[in-house]
This record gives C-alpha cells, sequence and structure tokens, in this order.
C-alpha cells in the first residue's frame, strides 16, 4: 500500500499587484512561513509578476509556491494555477480554461455563480479542472454550498480558499491535498497532480463581517485613486 501525507495549500491568493490587493510578496511569503501552509498559489488579477517573483524568492522561505493568475473571462473569473503567463483578457471562460491547459496548467473556477463577485453562471460552467467549493469571503455560506453542490454532482475537484487580499488573511481557507509520502522536496507539479487527481479537502472559516466590509471599502477608494492619478 503507497504511503501518502497530506498538506495544506492555499490556491487562491492576491498581493498588492492586484487592483484590490495590498502587501508585498516578501510579505506574503512571510506570513506563509510562519504559519501552517505548505503551499501557495499567488493569483492576482490579470498579472502573473508578483507570481513570478514569489517563485524566485521561495527558496528563503518554509513554503511552496505555485505560480498563477486569475483571469477576467467574458464569463467570469478562472483561476490558472500553475502557470507562468497570462493568457488574453476578456475571452471566453472555454478558450481561457484550453489556454491554461496549454501552459500545463489547471483551470479552477473561483466562487462561482457569485455575479457580484464576477462568478461564472452556472449555464456558462461547462468545463474546467475544479470548482472552488470553500471561499473565505462567503460570510453566509449559501454560495459555497451551491458550489460544493454542483462541484459534487458533476464530479469536479473541490478546492477551498482564502481569496485573501492581505497577507494576513492567507491561509483563512485552504485545500488540504493528499499526496504521495516521499523523501522528494515537496513541488508545484505535485500539487498539480494531486489537484488533478481530485485528492482534495477544502478547509478553513469564513471571514468576519468586519474584514468583508473592510475589504471592499478598500478596493473602492484604491480605484478612485488610481483613477485620479
Amino acid at each position: 500500500m503507497t504511503e501518502t501525507a497530506t498538506i495544506q495549500l492555499d490556491p487562491h491568493v492576491h498581493t498588492g499587484a492586484s487592483y484590490d490587493g495590498h502587501g508585498s510578496v516578501r510579505e506574503l511569503l512571510t506570513h506563509c512561513h510562519n504559519g501552517p501552509l505548505d503551499a501557495v498559489a499567488i493569483t492576482d488579477h490579470d498579472t502573473t509578476v508578483a507570481a513570478r517573483e514569489a517563485v524566485s524568492l521561495q527558496e528563503r522561505y518554509d513554503v511552496t509556491v505555485v505560480p498563477g493568475v486569475e483571469v477576467s473571462t467574458a464569463d467570469g473569473h478562472v483561476l490558472g494555477i500553475g502557470i507562468r503567463d497570462r493568457p488574453p483578457v476578456g475571452e471566453p471562460l472555454a478558450t481561457s480554461v484550453a489556454r491554461i491547459r496549454n501552459q500545463g496548467g489547471l483551470a479552477v473556477v473561483p466562487h462561482p455563480f457569485q455575479l457580484s463577485r464576477h462568478g461564472v453562471r452556472k449555464r456558462d460552467l461547462t468545463a474546467c479542472d475544479g470548482i472552488e467549493v470553500f471561499n473565505a469571503w462567503s460570510m453566509t455560506g449559501i454560495q459555497n454550498r451551491r458550489a460544493k453542490l454542483f462541484a459534487a454532482r458533476n464530479d469536479y475537484p473541490q478546492l477551498g480558499a482564502s481569496d485573501a487580499h492581505t497577507p494576513e488573511t492567507v491561509g483563512r481557507g485552504c485545500t488540504e491535498v493528499e499526496l504521495p509520502d516521499t523523501a522528494d522536496e515537496l513541488s508545484a507539479d505535485a500539487i498539480l497532480d494531486a489537484l488533478a487527481a481530485g485528492r482534495t479537502r477544502p478547509v478553513g472559516e469564513s471571514t468576519s463581517a468586519r474584514r468583508y466590509i473592510g475589504k471592499y471599502t478598500r478596493s473602492v477608494g484604491r480605484q478612485v485613486l488610481d483613477r485620479v492619478d
């Protein structure tokens, strides 16, 4: 019988490279280094700049970095996990999924059905490599439960994530990933293989209403300043 080990991955994390994110790559990695996470995927909005920086710095920290991006498609957001180059913005979801897979990555749909957060509509969600069924920013849990039911009915791997936009909220939601228990160093490729095989369990706690309101207040303020600049 093959022995297995379980690691904790946060597959949906933002830095200050996102229009609504805060904190540097080093601050994020320091938080992960001092916490229970084994791995983190940097998935900024429509840019992989911070993800590539994190990969170059990861040897200094006790965390494995999986590069990625949150792509704005014509049908809603999709995470490209395990890729270093951002696909074009604004294309149909199916096209973006194909581009992510062509880079050797996995296409995971975050916060599905939540239109106010650019979630993919149920009618448009036809093919992907996983569903985010626990998002820490879903305060009531209703949308998380809808996503979990959809993923179970359609046999999609189920992921949990923090959707963190500040370093201190990284890890509030995460995915427990089952890997072969070998002496080899934990790698992004091994994590991707396990995610694709559905060896996952979503875990975490929802963000408080105070943090939720604060996040969107800061986001609106930053967008206003960007327009003024």
